[in-house]
């Protein structure tokens, strides 16, 4: 991959100097500042230290990284003694340092910065932080874009040519801001907002929340950070490693020395525990992938074993599990996997636990920490068990690699003679909605994202307008509880059924009702600011729960990531065929491929 930059390259000069209480003026607000014409005599500076910044910084750490890159119109390069150029650079910036403080001088106006489209084509165009580009440059870059059409835009937005850079931002992959944009294009309502064709990190210092900036690398923490997660990103990292991987550089950097991509992998792996939970949960939502659910119990996937007479063996559901893993591709459709406490501890390929190996492909493992259901005191309903010993059982998780759970509550809705409901009741509702709630806050406690799972059992005997009462008012509890647990929403996934008439009713509803009830009932119901919501497919064959998804996603648009976490609807292909027998696993992972990719398809309105 080979990347060209467009910036300034600039000299930074770096003053330590000492502080002398004469030399220092207090304003009427009680603030000291340094008298810059202060008596050099008087004033010693402890050092002086100059390098190269701007788009230089950015092209060391893509290089560091592995990545072949180039500053435009610059004879700037890098090799084992640095960064070096012959050409001037094109301005200078004085850091002063004292106390602890940094203080920066830079001239009013930046040079501006010239752009030659180049003759020959890269994978990448890199607008720097640094670029301070006037009209006649960006109509030269949408020229070169237009010609070299496999060059993939990015775009770095400082908050002083936001607008400028508007005729750019339709077509970039990739763009970094620092602070929330006001760029109608951008305006994500989070952090992160990934769609299809775009990633957008907005703020992103505060992402990374390095525990220490040494002063030599706070002038260029932004390009720092944000060559470091475009370098990652190119290289196939997710966005949890890379912003790991950003903030590693972001601690470690010293003044003209970034981190070997080597060390940048030892000092992530050595960070102090910071989940980035939001994060985590955006890549699970990750379009147009979704989520796999193999979180079966010891007596769910007994149940399923029997129906194809495969004996219910540890090895058997390792193989079964290492069928599903293994299948080709699986990360092109597939963001994470939910996973049972044995799968967790099982070796599953090349000698390589579940958790590892998928975690190799760039997969996220999660784990269903919930423990069944329990009877409601004397009556037919339901609550999850699992509550107790959670948070040891979670940071247990946390250190084998696992970095989101799953919580299920299940909802039976009964009808009278008259056809009113009888169940689930509120007290069953609040109670469920209490524990998913506690859970949910213990699961950000300790580093996981919260996967919350209501379900309206679709075995039943009712309408589509009672299960869309129900699931509204499940809704209705569940977010009123996690705010009064203080979950962060930003980190929180939503798992739902969709709005659908029971099995046993007499009318089953059609995919466009499905779609339009779920619809409805999810954007009036759901807070914008949750990080997602996955479907389950509780029982739907796989084929009616993808027509069912093809047709919700018809009813977007969504103020959130919406996608699948189905279980049967694509294990239940892939088990047929292999019906335990492993000389079956190639049909296995062509049926299991066949569901993904048609799911995928679904997502993305593709028939």
């Amino acid at each position: 991959m080979n990347i060209i930059i467009v910036g300034n390259v600039l000299q930074d000069v770096y003053l330590n100097i000492d502080t002398r209480t004469e030399n220092l003026e207090t304003d009427s607000h009680g603030t000291k500042w340094l008298d810059l014409s202060f008596d050099a005599s008087q004033h010693s500076f402890f050092s002086r230290a100059s390098s190269l910044g701007g788009a230089a910084i950015t092209m060391e750490v893509l290089q560091k990284i592995g990545l072949t890159a180039t500053v435009a119109n610059s004879n700037l390069r890098y090799d084992d003694e640095g960064i070096t150029s012959s050409s001037p650079t094109d301005s200078h910036r004085y850091i002063l340092v004292s106390e602890g403080k940094v203080c920066y001088f830079a001239p009013s106006e930046f040079k501006k910065t010239v752009f030659t489209p180049p003759s020959e084509s890269f994978d990448y165009l890199y607008i720097d932080r640094s670029a301070n580009l006037d009209t006649e440059s960006i109509k030269k870059i949408n020229a070169y874009l237009d010609i070299s059409s496999k060059t993939k835009l990015v775009v770095y937005v400082h908050p002083q040519n936001e607008q400028a850079l508007t005729p750019l931002l339709k077509r970039a992959a990739l763009i970094f801001t620092e602070q929330e944009p006001t760029n109608p294009l951008l305006s994500p309502s989070k952090t992160i907002q990934i769609s299809e064709n775009r990633i957008v990190f907005s703020n992103i210092s505060e992402k990374i929340s390095p525990n220490r900036i040494d002063v030599l690398t706070h002038l260029s923490f932004y390009s720092i950070v944000s060559a470091t997660i475009l370098g990652s990103f190119i290289i196939g990292n997710s966005v949890e490693e890379s912003l790991k991987l950003a903030r590693a550089n972001a601690e470690n950097s010293k003044l003209d020395s970034t981190l070997s991509y080597s060390d940048l992998k030892e000092a992530a792996n050595n960070l102090e525990p910071d989940p980035s939970l939001e994060l985590i949960a955006a890549n699970l939502l990750m379009p147009p992938k979704g989520i796999l659910a193999a979180d079966e119990s010891g007596g769910s996937i007994k149940k399923k074993f029997a129906t194809l007479d495969i004996p219910d063996t540890y090895d058997n559901r390792r193989d079964y599990r290492n069928m599903l893993f293994t299948t080709p591709d699986l990360g092109k459709y597939v963001n994470g996997v939910i996973l049972f406490d044995e799968t967790a501890r099982q070796t599953v390929n090349n000698n390589q636990t579940a958790i590892e190996y998928l975690t190799s492909h760039y997969i996220i493992p999660g784990i269903k920490v919930d423990e069944g259901l329990a009877k409601i005191g004397d009556s037919n309903e339901t609550y999850t068990k699992g509550l107790e010993h959670l948070d040891e059982r979670l940071e247990e998780y946390y250190n084998l690699g696992l970095r989101f759970a799953k919580w299920r509550a299940a909802f039976e809705i009964t009808l009278s003679d008259t056809g009113d409901i009888l169940t689930p009741t509120n007290t069953a509702i609040e109670k469920n909605c209490q524990i998913l709630a506690e859970y949910a806050k213990k699961c950000q406690n300790n580093g996981l994202v919260p996967i919350v799972e209501p379900e309206v059992v679709y075995d039943g005997n009712y309408s589509i307008e009672d299960n869309s009462t129900i699931t509204s008012n499940i809704l209705d509890c569940l977010f009123n509880n996690l705010e009064k647990q203080n979950v962060k929403l930003k980190s929180c996934i939503l798992k739902v059924n969709m709005i659908l008439a029971g099995k046993k009713f007499q009318k089953p509803s059609t995919p466009q009702e499905i779609g339009n009830k779920t619809a409805e009932v999810l954007k009036s119901h759901v807070p914008e600011d949750l990080a997602g919501i996955v479907f389950l497919s509780g029982g739907q064959t796989p084929e009616q729960a993808t027509k069912n998804l093809a047709e919700v996603i018809k009813n977007g648009p969504f103020p959130w990531p919406v996608t699948f976490s189905f279980a049967r609807a694509l294990q239940d292909p892939a088990l047929y065929a292999w019906a335990g027998d492993n000389s079956n696993i190639e049909q296995a992972h062509q049926a299991l491929l066949d569901r993904l990719i048609a799911n995928s398809q679904a997502l993305m309105n593709k028939d």
